[in-house]
Order: C-alpha cells, then sequence, then structure tokens
C-alpha cells in the first residue's frame, strides 16, 4: 500500500511486464557481452584486425547499456512521483533522456562503421583504407561524439539552473511542448536514418562484389582447367623423342578415355567448386538481410514514436509506446553477440575450447587416498591407451581351462 500523496506513474500490469523484460535483457546481454570480450582478452589472437576491434568496441557499448541505461529505465517506469519530489523526479528524467540519447546515437555510429569495415574489407581487400591507426581515430571520434550527445537533455532541462524541467518522464506533472525541450530526439532520428542508409549501401556493394569476384574465378577457373585438361591429353614431343623403345604408344582410343576422364573430373570439382561458392553467397545474403532487418525491427519504432512526439507533441499515450518501443530497442544488446560475434569462426572455436576445457576439469575426479573406488571417464582418458596398450583381462575359468589343456599338449 503506497503512503498518502504518492502515486505510481503507470498501471502496474504495465510496469511488472515491462520490467520484467529489461531485467531479462539486462540479463542476456550483460552474459553475452560479457563472454565475448573475456574470449577476446583470453587470446590475443582475436583481436589482430580492424573488424575485430571495431566489434570489441559494441560489444563495450553494449556492456555500457546494460549496466547503465537499462537500471535508469527500469527506475522510470517502477519510482512513484508526489508532489514535493517533482525536483528528483525531473533529475532522474534527465539522466534517463542523457542515455537514451547516448544509446540511440551510440548504437547508430558504431554499427555504420561496422558496415563500412565490411565494405572496406570485401571492395578493397588489397588496398584497405581503413587501418587500424584510422580505425583507432575513427573510434575515438565515435566515443567523443557518444559523450557530447550524452549532455543535450541536460542543456535542455536547465538542469545547471535553478529551473529543472521534466523530460518525457510522468505525464501526470506535465509535458513542455517546446521545441527547444527535443532536440535530442531531433538528434536521434537522422542517426538512425543515416545509419540505415550507409547500411543498405554498404551490403548491397559487398553482395554486388561478390558476385563479380564469383563470377570471374569461374571463367578463370573454367580457362584454366581446359587448358591443362590439354596439356594432359597431349603427348609432348620431348618425352616421346627421349623414350623411343621404352613402351610402345598406346592407341587413340584409350588416350581419347583418359582425356574424357580428365575432363569428368575436372568438370566435378568446378561443379562442386561453383556450389561451395554459391553457397558461401547465399550464407553472405541471408546474414546480411538479419543484420539490416535486425536493426530495423529494433530502432525503426522508436524513431517512429519520436517523429510522432515531434509533429504532435508528448501525450501520456505517446510516452507509454516510447517506453515499449525503447525496450525492443535494447534487444541489441543481445542480437549484437550472435550477430557479430558468435558468426566468427575463430571466436566460436575459442568458445568451444574454453567449454571443452572447463567440463574436462568438472568431469576429471582424482582417486581416493584410502583405497577407495577410482572412477575412470572414458571420455577424459580417450582412446589413447586402447591403441598404445592392449586392455589385461582377469583371469577366469574359461583362460584357466585354456591354460590347462595347453601345458597338457
Amino acid at each position: 500500500m503506497l503512503c498518502e500523496g504518492w502515486s505510481t506513474p503507470y498501471p502496474l500490469g504495465f510496469q511488472v511486464s515491462l520490467t520484467t523484460v529489461l531485467m531479462l535483457e539486462l540479463v542476456l546481454g550483460f552474459s553475452s557481452n560479457l563472454t565475448v570480450l573475456v574470449l577476446y582478452c583470453a587470446q590475443s589472437n582475436l583481436v589482430d584486425s580492424v573488424s575485430n576491434l571495431v566489434t570489441v568496441n559494441l560489444h563495450v557499448l553494449d556492456i555500457l547499456v546494460c549496466v547503465l541505461c537499462l537500471p535508469l529505465t527500469v527506475a522510470v517506469i517502477l519510482v512513484p512521483a508526489n508532489g514535493s519530489g517533482v525536483s528528483s523526479l525531473a533529475t532522474l528524467c534527465c539522466f534517463h533522456e542523457a542515455c537514451v540519447t547516448f544509446t540511440s546515437v551510440a548504437t547508430a555510429v558504431n554499427v555504420l562503421v561496422i558496415s563500412l569495415d565490411r565494405y572496406d574489407i570485401s571492395v578493397r581487400p588489397a588496398s584497405r583504407l581503413l587501418t587500424p591507426r584510422r580505425a583507432g581515430l575513427l573510434l575515438a571520434a565515435v566515443w567523443a561524439v557518444s559523450l557530447a550527445v550524452f549532455f543535450l537533455p541536460f542543456l535542455e532541462g536547465d538542469f545547471f539552473s535553478s529551473r529543472n524541467r521534466t523530460l518525457l518522464c510522468v505525464g501526470g506533472q506535465g509535458y513542455y511542448t517546446g521545441m527547444a525541450m527535443y532536440y535530442h530526439l531531433l538528434l536521434q532520428v537522422p542517426c538512425f536514418f543515416i545509419a540505415v542508409a550507409v547500411m543498405l549501401f554498404t551490403y548491397s556493394r559487398i553482395l554486388q562484389a561478390l558476385n563479380i569476384r564469383i563470377g570471374t574465378h569461374m571463367m578463370r577457373g573454367t580457362r584454366t582447367k581446359d587448358s591443362t585438361c590439354r596439356i594432359r591429353s597431349s603427348p609432348t614431343p620431348g618425352s616421346a623423342s627421349t623414350q623411343p623403345h621404352a613402351t610402345s604408344p598406346l592407341p587413340a582410343s584409350s588416350m581419347g578415355v583418359q582425356a574424357s576422364v580428365s575432363a569428368i573430373i575436372a568438370l566435378r570439382r568446378a561443379v562442386r567448386r561453383h556450389r561451395d561458392r554459391r553457397e558461401r553467397q547465399r550464407r553472405v545474403l541471408k546474414m546480411s538481410l538479419i543484420i539490416i532487418s535486425t536493426f530495423l525491427g529494433c530502432w525503426a519504432p522508436l524513431s517512429a514514436v519520436n517523429v510522432l512526439i515531434l509533429c504532435l507533441g508528448p501525450s501520456d499515450g505517446l510516452v507509454r509506446l516510447r517506453l515499449c518501443f525503447l525496450a525492443m530497442a535494447y534487444g541489441t544488446t543481445i542480437f549484437h553477440p550472435l550477430l557479430y560475434a558468435f558468426t566468427r569462426q575463430k571466436l566460436r572455436r575459442a568458445l568451444k575450447t574454453r567449454v571443452k576445457k572447463r567440463v574436462v576439469s568438472l568431469l576429471q575426479v582424482d582417486p581416493a587416498p584410502s583405497g577407495g573406488t577410482v572412477i575412470h571417464n572414458s571420455w577424459v582418458e580417450g582412446g589413447g591407451q586402447r591403441k598404445t596398450r592392449k586392455p589385461r583381462v582377469e583371469a577366469s575359468d574359461g583362460t584357466d581351462r585354456c591354460l590347462t589343456e595347453a601345458v597338457r599338449e
């Protein structure tokens, strides 16, 4: 039972459901991104390229979002409001809007940088524009911009003066409809659309480059295979002159059969390689569509609500809808490790190795010192002893009978 004069800002069902979703995102997002960072730090060979560097930067951002921004959103949903606590609530709302602005702009810019890196490594693999030094400067600029937009809501709400005003928090306290209060929303919308445009451009060019490379490589591969088949099928004059009496010349029919067999083998290899390349092309296309659709599905609803607030002004319904879509946007902290980290073969191999070592250490049991039962784990010990040393069979009635019969003979 709440005290008199206190009121919950939102209905109880809304609070419980949204808080549950946010806490689940906090746990899953923090654990998955922390696992990725631990794997990257444990093995130095993983962070050996610009691509891994920008990916690590995104996971660091996701951890900050889980630690700082998600708890503030939960506090805004759950903290009750009364007449005397308006100033403290306005301060909480300013910090919350600052964190939301930081998350929106920083996520969009980091995803944009990752798209540019993949475009650079796919279209210009020999002469990359994004060198490690340039990548470091670019990431420093990304963090500078992200930290700069963090202070924008405080300047809008006159946080550093005596007139502190509420920003998109509790509807019972009223909203300010002046355009100067919502510049941070006006900044988030173009950042989202610019990131989407760059992602569409870069991934489309990546697919075009992949198609061109496969086509030219297939044409060159077939030409080289035809030339090698001709060379193998046609006898060289030097070999015929050096060994005139060694072997009798093969008939034309057997040479035709050998040439046909060589052509069939080369054709099968070409078909297999073409099938592998087409499979890789489909996999890249599918991953590109998943990455773009995930970013759109998580951040497009929030950007649409921001546009509605800028056009129609804030209201209780729009603010609640914005909180729901903000919870959807926080879902990228769970999807980013799945899309950008665990799709890498080196990271998956490192994770499997560490998990296997951990399981082996848990399953391995030391022998009891007092002559107790010793448990042998066949998976831990492996099959090496079976191959190197034959197992000893204990004496039984059958073996005794065979030995006695051999002695009698």
